[in-house]
């Protein structure tokens, strides 16, 4: 047990952070907006705030380090509003509490200071509307308290979405409407003497009665049933008949189209959809879209359609085909994807290829175009999807790729699977990401100018052939691609440095590979990639950040990793590695070749002397609870 603990506390060194003289700054800035800061008259700015873990400030929340932890501004008469947006200058504060005093105005906006952990803003003059989505993406927050304020309006969705979200107090204000539905196990609620009605959501059905008390509720686990009226009901039955004739007629509607379509002469080639959609490894959903080739378009201008309309070839020692061949040959639809639809075309008596149209790269001209699809052409690693060959259009592009026969990694690890298939294994995951470290590794090499040689890194572009090698999808892409369209969807651009700063570095690709390790390790999917624009909070790295530091170490991991047994001292340096290369400070992330270097060394398993404790599959996760010391990460989460 010593060399274990040993162990760790070698992987993940507590590194110190003491306050330095902006802290102070915008802690007197702090001071200065309130409208009665007399209670704070010893905040001296000659003076730190913290002596280590001693404040020298009165209300200052001090960490082991000096750093400041948070503010503890009780029961002093304080008024004005509360400045979010100095406090979120402040990289290392994690608490705040404004209790009892005398502020006002709307619901600060928790959501700049992202790696927050408690807020109580109760006894206050607050009011108005909380936003729905106030809360989104604060996946640290542990403790919420606002009672006894005047806020209205309905409870934030974005609550419900607060995964070790444990105490939420909102009674004696004036919310209304119905509750939304909280699943989270180990949450205490109280919503009593608002103005809430409906249903008690099945998830609060274990709560104590008083916390519903003095609304219009019903249900668990009050005395009073719900009851279903007869107007309610009588409208459902509206609605269930209408939904129904709304399905016939489309049912009609859709019928008399397909029999026209069989009537219609065909002048146009087109992709078809075949039986094979139902058993498509990547496990996208499909719908049919159209490579126009006209007939009558070929006759008018022969000279245009045999220039144009010619797939340019980039990959030597290839089995050569014509795009007549592809529009001819019986496809599948694969997925849309943010820059467009891809397809599985099964060329006769050929091999299969993908087929993927691009319509937001209508800014390239035609000649920097071809340059750039013969410089991908011409890489080549046992980790890189190989681009076969192009075609240019001026309002579409092609790029034709080969078909990796295991589908993405995103299907494997978010996708539905049939009863019985396990999911990735330890060892599986630990071959494709060091199989992903070693392509990246290459694209740096090979394509030195750019400053993102991929930037577009996540699962679904991370394909696996028939042994699940890991194959980089849609790389090199950013110097042909339509810039807005590409800030808007391509995940480089949720880097932090882009969200706060509008720039890429040569380390945002590195982001994307700490992120898709952490991805491959908990099993979850970073849910700020749905978003357009900007990237917003880094959900899963703060939630990962947050479970080691507060929570249980083994909840990181993906309880359907199998094959984890004397595995967990590789797994936590994995886990170490993608936090360093999700540091928020550039300066202080991994150089790729750090990262690449430290992924190559891992191993399957540790030695059983090492970790013999853990002696079987079910039980490969460690069952007490981590401290500091014992696992803390030097990834500084903030950007300052």
């Amino acid at each position: 047990m010593a060399s274990k603990k040993w162990l760790l506390l070698a992987f993940f060194l507590f590194t110190t952070v003491l306050s330095d003289t902006t802290d102070i700054t915008n802690l007197i800035a702090f001071k200065n907006s309130l409208g009665n800061p007399k209670p704070l008259s010893n905040w001296n700015p000659d003076v730190e705030p913290c002596n280590l873990d001693k404040e020298n400030w009165t209300g200052i929340i001090c960490g082991k380090n000096g750093s400041v932890l948070g503010l503890q501004l009780e029961n002093m008469g304080l008024t004005g509003t509360i400045d979010m947006d100095i406090l979120a200058e402040i990289p290392s504060i994690r608490t705040l509490s404004f209790a009892n005093n005398g502020f006002g105005g709307s619901m600060p906006d928790v959501r700049k200071i992202g790696l927050l952990r408690s807020i109580y803003l109760s006894n206050n003059n607050f009011s108005g509307v909380i936003g729905n989505d106030l809360f989104a993406g604060m996946s640290s927050m542990r403790k919420i308290e606002v009672q006894s304020n005047k806020f209205s309006g309905r409870i934030p969705e974005s609550l419900t979405g607060m995964s070790i979200l444990v105490d939420l107090q909102m009674q004696d204000n004036e919310f209304e409407g119905e509750i939304p539905n909280f699943e989270q196990k180990r949450l205490k609620v109280n919503f009593a003497n608002n103005r809430l009605n409906g249903p008690i959501p099945r998830g609060l059905m274990n709560q104590n009665a008083t916390s519903f008390a003095g609304n219009n509720l019903c249900g668990e686990p009050l005395t009073n049933p719900c009851k279903i009226s007869k107007h309610k009901h009588t409208l459902k039955t509206f609605i269930i008949t209408i939904v129904a004739i709304i399905i016939v007629l489309a049912i009609i509607i859709l019928s008399l189209l397909i029999i026209r379509s069989k009537t219609k002469p065909k002048n146009n080639y087109k992709y078809q959809q075949t039986t094979k959609l139902n058993n498509n490894p990547y496990k996208f959903n499909t719908n049919e879209i159209q490579l126009h080739h006209h007939e009558d378009e070929e006759e008018k201008n022969p000279k245009r359609t045999k220039n144009g309309e010619k797939l340019q070839f980039v990959r030597g020692g290839r089995e050569r085909f014509d795009l007549q061949d592809l529009l001819r040959a019986s496809a599948e639809v694969l997925g849309g994807g943010s820059f467009g639809s891809s397809y599985k075309a099964s060329l006769l008596g050929g091999p299969a290829v993908v087929v993927k149209r691009f319509r937001e790269m209508n800014n390239v001209r035609k000649e920097g175009f071809y340059d750039h699809m013969r410089r991908l052409g011409n890489l080549s690693h046992p980790n890189l999807l190989p681009l076969v060959a192009f075609y240019y259009k001026k309002d579409e592009k092609l790029l034709i790729t080969d078909f990796a026969e295991n589908g993405s990694l995103a299907s494997h690890l978010h996708g539905k699977r049939k009863p019985n298939e396990p999911g990735l294994d330890w060892p599986t995951r630990l071959n494709i990401i060091k199989g992903v470290a070693q392509g990246l590794d290459y694209l740096y090499e090979e394509l030195p100018n750019l400053s993102l040689p991929h930037g577009h890194l996540k699962s679904s572009n991370v394909l696996l052939d028939k042994t699940f090698n890991p194959l980089l999808a849609d790389y090199g892409l950013t110097p042909v691609v339509n810039k807005h369209h590409g800030q808007e969807f391509m995940v480089a651009y949720k880097s932090p440095e882009f969200t706060h700063h509008d720039r890429t570095t040569t380390k945002t690709d590195v982001w994307c590979l700490g992120i898709l390790i952490l991805e491959m390790l908990t099993g979850k999917f970073p849910a700020n990639y749905l978003k357009q624009g900007k990237g917003g909070s880094s959900d899963l790295e703060t939630w990962v950040n947050s479970v080691v530091r507060e929570e249980w170490t083994g909840e990181v991991f993906d309880k359907e990793m199998k094959g984890t047994k004397n595995c967990e001292g590789e797994m936590l340096k994995l886990l170490k590695i993608g936090m360093c290369c999700c540091e928020w400070s550039i300066e202080k992330r991994w150089d790729l070749k750090v990262a690449v270097e430290k992924i190559s060394e891992l191993k399957e398993r540790g030695s059983d002397e090492e970790y013999s404790s853990y002696t079987s599959d079910g039980d490969a996760y460690s069952s007490r609870a981590m401290t500091d010391d014992d696992f803390s990460f030097s990834a500084n989460l903030k950007p300052t």
